[in-house]
């Protein structure tokens, strides 16, 4: 082993981050550390306040910490974030980040992954990723095309809401930033609403996930309300009731076609899980309502789902069901198999599933221009590695 390989391993060693971790995780930190079991609680109470709350990347900004024990934190631990690598704005305002990870062990030299932030007038979306990769292999999308890496932990989960944040000035006393894109609306707090719609399938890494959701949610840190948490699945029903009882986000399921046969060529996952299996596991979704709908996500793919049949299929197999259903433009990609619908078809397909009583908002694309929209994620990020490593050789 090389010195610095040496040096990298001792720092993973000695200093993990504490921040994206668990209350529980946080604890046991402290435990380790030899703090008195009568601190512990109290302790981490302050060290969530100054990490999910404050936004405190420093330990010595933790000012009702005395300045003995912050030494030792210090020594111990770090604040360590995802590092931004690469950001894209869009000519719309949204911002596609690529991050790299920290290393798990020596041999990895830090994972990357992209997440994307979407202003709007009265929220500020943030769509994380749940793994390195995908293995779901969807024709339609992008980021399928990625092979899994591996999964992400709760802390890298919770730590792309952390660096959207900081970048955004989302915390007490942060600046936003002066490039003349003013995150959400004013007066709306930058980050206001998680989707898991980015790299991977969250129900394939559902106890990081949903431990990553308990932190976001926590009010005496991040404090983002579950209603405006949504999780998305390409359908894995196994999970699903787990998720809802067990953590209660906003449920999205990745739905795009009505017959087996076509959504077993788009969505590969239905072979093992057939469409009466992930419908029953939707109707059965605890906490399901009208007041709490189930999303229904469904790309629009140029003569390929888009007829007014398949509408009308749709309608059917959801009554009864507290449902929306998003439809969305295909986003291209390079090298993609499908075409978008036209418009007048989307609009045709929209008013048959609006006028049998259910909201069907057709997504307005966003970030398409630096690849960063539904699907897309993947992009260019690989490739322009790629390009660098056969120039470098």
């Amino acid at each position: 082993m090389t010195a610095l390989a040496a040096s990298a391993a001792s720092t993973l060693a000695v200093q993990p981050s504490l921040a994206g971790m668990t209350r529980a995780e946080i604890a046991d930190s402290l435990r380790a550390l030899g703090l008195p079991e009568r601190e512990i609680r109290m302790r981490v109470a302050q060290l969530w306040h100054w990490i999910y709350f404050r936004g405190a990347r420093d330990f010595d900004e933790m000012l009702n910490v005395s300045k003995a024990l912050r030494a030792r934190l210090a020594d111990a631990f770090a604040l360590r974030l995802p590092e931004i690598v690469e950001e894209q704005v869009s000519s719309d305002g949204t911002r596609k980040w690529l991050l790299r990870l920290a290393p798990v062990d020596v041999q990895d030299k830090g994972a990357e992954i992209e997440c994307v932030y979407i202003p709007e007038s009265d929220r500020g979306t943030l769509c994380v990723s749940s793994q390195v990769g995908c293995t779901l292999n969807c024709s339609f999308c992008h980021t399928g095309t990625q092979k899994l890496v591996r999964n992400l932990t709760t802390a890298e989960i919770v730590g792309q809401l952390l660096v959207a944040r900081q970048r955004l000035g989302d915390f007490p006393g942060r600046e936003r930033p002066t490039d003349g894109l003013t995150p959400a609306g004013e007066g709306v707090r930058a980050v206001s609403n998680i989707v898991f719609m980015g790299m991977g399938e969250p129900l394939y890494n559902p106890d990081n996930v949903m431990a990553a959701v308990d932190v976001m949610a926590d009010g005496d840190g991040l404090s983002l309300s579950k209603r405006r948490i949504t999780v998305s699945t390409s359908g894995v029903v196994p999970q699903i009731e787990r998720l809802g009882a067990e953590c209660g986000p906003a449920l999205a399921i990745s739905l795009h076609a009505v017959r087996d046969d076509l959504r077993n060529a788009l969505v590969p996952l239905n072979k093992k899980y057939p469409i009466h299996a992930l419908l029953q596991a939707c109707r059965d979704y605890p906490g399901a309502s009208n007041a709490r709908r189930i999303t229904f996500e469904y790309v629009m793919l140029k003569g390929v789902n888009d007829s007014p049949a398949e509408a009308k299929e749709l309608v059917r197999l959801l009554k009864g069901m507290p449902a929306k259903i998003n439809l969305i433009p295909f986003n291209p990609w390079p090298g993609a198999p499908y075409e978008c619908s036209d418009w007048e078809t989307i609009e045709r397909f929209s008013d048959i599933v609006f006028n049998a009583g259910y909201a069907s908002p057709v997504r307005t694309p966003r970030g398409r221009d630096i690849l960063a929209a539904c699907g897309q994620l993947k992009s260019e990020t690989e490739k322009l590695r790629a390009r660098a490593r056969l120039a470098a050789g």
